[in-house]
């Protein structure tokens, strides 16, 4: 059975047949009606326990550190690493609810886990290869682990997992732009007011820093390098191009696997 742009396979269980088993169906004729084989169902379920605890741990430990810490407390929330944590617990969460019931899935969950699956790829990144190296030894603690290693791996793995039988449209790759460009207007407006991020500091991150010597569209030759304007530009082109990666190994994933049901068919 061919894949078409007017109704593309998905792999679904099949109802009748054994637990494990597949059938191809169009996806045209079932709209969100799509369920995962038990064994992908329990890998997501375990893969979503994992988002969820070490979200909210990673956030409790957090926020037990004190404000005098990096990311530490009552402050812990107004970091974008945080927000996109708690943001991906949820739809883990709600995600599970689906599948304990055995509910379809529905499209909108699956646009949302597109983009907060970015939104968390920008957490673990930015850390590993901006922040970590800055702060030294003090950046690998727990809290710091959980929330930008272990949640940001699990997340994406499960979108891949959830995503072979969902449908995600290409259009809502710019969408993926929206948390961390709704955040930099955040960070500038409590830039620009005052707020406190941590004792005397009234940045988030040093690449949001608008007061920093190299100010909105400067260059240096020490931290943060280059204006916050050019970081900001720099982070929506990086969405952009991790939202279409995604989306296209999502695909290539899918069409392997339907090319494999079709085979055993």
């Amino acid at each position: 059975m061919s894949v078409t742009a007017e109704g593309r396979n998905v792999l679904l269980k099949s109802r009748q047949g054994e637990p494990d088993a597949v059938r191809m169906v169009n996806e045209k004729e079932t709209g969100t009606l799509i369920r995962l084989p038990s064994r992908l169902k329990a890998l997501s379920l375990a893969l979503k326990a994992v988002v969820i605890f070490s979200a909210v741990i990673g956030t409790c430990l957090s926020y037990a550190a004190g404000r005098n810490s990096f990311m530490g407390g009552r402050q812990v929330f107004m970091y974008f690493t945080i927000q996109s944590n708690l943001l991906m617990a949820i739809l883990c969460l709600a995600g599970a609810v689906f599948l304990l019931r055995n509910r379809a899935v529905p499209a909108w969950w699956y646009v949302l886990k597109l983009i907060s699956t970015v939104s968390i790829t920008l957490t673990g990144v930015v850390f590993a290869f901006v922040l970590a190296p800055t702060l030294g030894r003090f950046a690998w603690n727990v809290q710091n682990t959980l929330t930008h290693v272990v949640v940001p791996i699990t997340s994406v793995l499960d979108f891949f997992v959830t995503g072979i039988c969902g449908r995600i449209p290409k259009r809502s790759i710019v969408y993926v732009t929206i948390p961390p460009a709704a955040y930099a207007v955040y960070a500038g407006i409590a830039y620009l007011s005052g707020w406190e991020f941590a004792r005397g500091v009234h940045y988030p991150y040093f690449f949001l820093n608008w007061g920093s010597p190299a100010g909105a569209f400067g260059f240096t030759n020490e931290l943060p390098f280059m204006g916050s304007a050019w970081w900001i530009l720099a982070i929506l082109l990086f969405l952009l191009a991790v939202g279409t990666l995604y989306l296209r190994l999502l695909d290539a994933l899918r069409k392997r696997l339907s090319g494999k049901a079709s085979r055993t068919s």
